[in-house]
């Protein structure tokens, strides 16, 4: 299988990344929380970075995550099944967190379905936390489980430093 590339979205990848979103996160659900024009709208935001992973010609996965003062919410994020497993998530959220910590970012948050356990997991061996249950989160329907990481890295400090020499 090819290596996937990883680069910012364009407005270009709008159509596909919402398709993306509407089969592989919101299926079951009623309406559609991501169309092609919020898509487009975020991937134009500057508070927002929009990461696609493509294997030419076609995205197999993407993100779409909000930057604040502080911390990051990560709203939208999917590998096509056969890209699963293949180190294409992880990859991506890496991204995503050495991008959150160049801008200053100490957490990054996201939610899931509380019954997408494989997500569970894939978070959770990531370092991700899960910290409450939200009834009724996705069109008052289903409970989603919010999650959390503090991605800050321990800096020695100087004084610690010339203490153990």
């Amino acid at each position: 299988m090819p290596s996937p590339t990883y680069r910012l979205g364009v407005p270009a990848d709008a159509y596909e990344i919402a398709v993306m979103s509407r089969y592989l996160i919101e299926v079951g659900l009623r309406g559609w929380s991501w169309p092609p024009d919020r898509v487009a709208k975020a991937i134009k935001a500057r508070e927002t970075c929009v990461l696609a992973a493509e294997v030419r010609p076609h995205l197999v996965g993407f993100a779409i995550m909000e930057f604040g003062d502080t911390s990051a919410h990560l709203s939208l994020f999917a590998v096509k099944p056969s890209h699963q497993r293949c180190g294409v998530g992880r990859h991506m959220i890496h991204w995503l967190e050495e991008s959150a910590l160049t801008a200053g970012i100490a957490a990054i948050n996201l939610e899931l379905r509380v019954n997408n356990f494989g997500a569970r997991t894939f978070y959770r061996m990531l370092g991700y936390k899960e910290v409450n249950y939200i009834p009724g989160y996705y069109r008052g329907v289903e409970t989603a489980v919010r999650m959390t990481r503090d991605i800050r890295r321990a800096i020695p400090s100087a004084i610690g430093e010339k203490r153990g020499k």
